[in-house]
């Protein structure tokens, strides 16, 4: 069973404007834009904070919105259905008042904003032990409202985006950490950092939470810059989310080296961040997903186009 949503946390980001950050203000939210909701999710990463901001407000809230569907001041979470009438890994629904559920057509897609408990809620949890839900639901039975596919379209990637910029905030966390430990942690009469192994290891992590950080500011800026609809968008949310993955790799392992023992225990703080940047890395499409897009992109671009496409 996954964490239950800290309510009273909750109630003072409200009052704080900082749940509905990008909503429109004359619907109740704050008028901020993405710039300002990365800084805050990365805070949130940073302190170990678990609650569905990004879910809420980046997600079901700014679909409901993008589609004049109204919007109080429930907590929502939002899914897509299958051909079956069901989502696997919803974040958050087991804590969500109102669940935006997106269920494809035969003639598009439909979008309606349902009352959870009148849903079928499986609880499940990722590495983290945030809620990571089952919701079934018949689609017949819903009243349902068009939405564009261009919609969905952006739903996915800004639902991917999130989930880069998670996991970057938890990689320079991780890299801080390693760079604490191996300065004030002496082995042999001088501090680990002295060591030129422990260096090595980590100028790797270093290097690699950058090159995942730089990769996904550049998706972010493009997505902010063209409103989501820039023509390269999609290739560069894979090449973030690419990155990001294949950081979490380097970064895990050589962070756990740097720390040794003391980073597997349940006391330290290290775990918070390798097991989080784990988790966030497979969701919303994994690690072998995203290379894929990044590789189908680049062998339909060709040799005549590969550097456009790189580029933008």
């Amino acid at each position: 069973m996954g964490a239950a949503l800290d309510a009273q946390l909750w109630t003072r980001l409200d009052d704080l404007g900082l749940v509905r950050l990008t909503g429109s203000e004359e619907s109740g939210g704050s008028g901020a834009g993405w710039y300002e909701a990365a800084e805050l999710l990365s805070a949130a990463v940073r302190h170990a904070v678990r609650i569905p901001l990004a879910e809420h407000d980046l997600l079901a809230c700014w679909l409901l919105q993008a589609n004049r569907m109204p919007v109080d001041g429930a907590v929502r979470t939002v899914c897509l259905l299958d051909d079956r009438g069901r989502s696997d890994d919803v974040p958050w629904a087991g804590a969500a008042e109102r669940i935006v559920i997106v269920w494809q057509t035969g003639d598009g897609y439909r979008v309606a904003d349902v009352a959870a408990e009148s849903l079928v809620v499986t609880p499940g949890a990722n590495l983290i032990g945030e809620p990571r839900d089952t919701v079934s639901a018949d689609p017949v039975a819903l009243a349902g409202t068009p939405v564009g596919g261009h919609l969905v379209t952006a739903l996915t990637l800004k639902s991917a985006l999130v989930r880069a910029i998670q996991v970057c905030a938890a990689l320079d966390r991780i890299v801080q950490l390693s760079i604490e430990h191996a300065t004030t942690r002496c082995q042999f009469g001088r501090p680990l950092s002295k060591f030129q192994a422990i260096q090595h290891l980590i100028a790797d992590i270093a290097a690699e939470a950058a090159l995942a950080r730089a990769a996904t500011e550049a998706a972010l800026t493009a997505a902010v810059r063209s409103d989501w609809s820039a023509q390269n968008l999609d290739f560069l949310v894979a090449v973030a989310r690419s990155c990001a993955g294949q950081a979490c790799s380097v970064v895990v392992r050589n962070a756990h080296q740097v720390h040794g023992a003391i980073g597997t225990t349940r006391e330290h703080r290290l775990h918070e961040f390798t097991r989080a940047a784990l988790a966030w890395r497979s969701e919303f499409g994994s690690v072998h997903y995203w290379d894929e897009q990044v590789t189908r992109a680049a062998l339909r671009a060709g040799s005549a186009g590969l550097w456009s496409l790189i580029t933008g």
